[in-house]
């Protein structure tokens, strides 16, 4: 994509007239407008889209979408959605009522671009430069260090999701590594239940039901398990790093007293610092910090 410039002329004389009207004490979005103006220069991006090609969607506009999805929590399609729907949001764009905003794409290869061309901290550099320069913001003060979050390139999955394509993960590496090891210990109903990416939505109804798929996924782990650690299997089988990150998922995830499998209770559990969130990042774990929770990691 190449560059296509927006010139902000200010917000449309209807779109004004008709949000203040609907909201006279103003909205987040709103007051950014009012106090901070056309907050983004499309120009500042430019590095990050070729010359030539077809044109992209203004950069400074993605990037204040992009402001006020992280702010609101919203995925990147209900973002783009509030772009179409909400009259406050196209005051701070500066768009007509009837625009019809962009792709819900666009704001992921708007974030790859930026990490591409090492443009992550350009958003927070020109907001601080803009509050600076209206002397909202000033050097000085106290200043005091604290831990943000960082999110991992992985789904956040719920426990349940997490035994089963942990499982899944497992029995695909083996799949690729030892056909033929692997076939006689797959069952028709292990095809069925790990065939596909594990989702919540393809989960039985009711919680009882649950609580035995779970219990089911965790014999079927340790079968696969044993098979793998007995002493006639080939030793590089249990060095696969999808089976290693099995066996300590099932140690964190279940009981087993001889043949008996049980799910852990939450109480149960080892701390969130050190247990498992993606069978695919190792380090990613969940946090919680000010009532919102995610997968990935914090730093300073």
């Amino acid at each position: 994509m190449s560059l296509e410039s927006r010139d902000d002329r200010g917000v449309p004389e209807l779109t004004a007239r008709v949000v203040r009207a609907a909201f006279p004490k103003g909205t987040l979005a709103v007051r950014v407008r009012e106090a901070l103006g056309p907050l983004f220069e499309d120009e500042s991006f430019a590095e990050a889209f070729a010359k030539r090609g077809r044109p992209a969607v203004s950069p400074g506009a993605v990037a204040l979408v992009a402001v006020l999805q992280y702010a609101e929590g919203l995925t990147d399609r209900q973002a783009a959605d509030q772009v179409r729907a909400r009259m406050d949001w196209k005051f701070l764009l500066g768009l007509e009522l009837d625009d019809p905003g962009f792709d819900f794409s666009v704001l992921s290869d708007f974030r790859a671009r930026l990490i591409e061309h090492g443009l992550e901290e350009k958003v927070l550099d020109l907001v601080l430069e803009r509050i600076s320069a209206l002397g909202l913001l000033r050097s000085g003060g106290r200043q005091r260090t604290d831990s943000t979050h960082v999110l991992a390139a992985v789904r956040t999955l719920n426990r349940m999701e997490f035994v089963g394509e942990t499982l899944r993960a497992a029995l695909e590496a083996l799949a690729a590594a030892a056909p033929q090891w692997l076939s006689p210990l797959v069952t028709a109903e292990w095809v069925k239940r790990y065939g596909a990416r594990v989702d919540s939505y393809r989960f039985p109804k009711g919680e009882n039901v649950r609580q035995e798929w779970a219990k089911q996924v965790g014999q079927d782990g340790f079968t696969l398990l044993e098979a793998a650690f007995a002493p006639g299997a080939p030793g590089w089988l249990r060095e696969i790093p999808a089976v290693q990150v099995l066996r300590r998922a099932w140690i964190e995830q279940y009981h087993r007293d001889g043949e008996e499998v049980r799910w852990r209770e939450a109480k149960d559990l080892p701390p969130g610092r050190h247990r498992l969130s993606s069978p695919y990042d190792l380090d990613a774990r969940y946090g919680v910090k000010r009532g919102s929770g995610w997968c990935g990691y914090k730093t300073q």
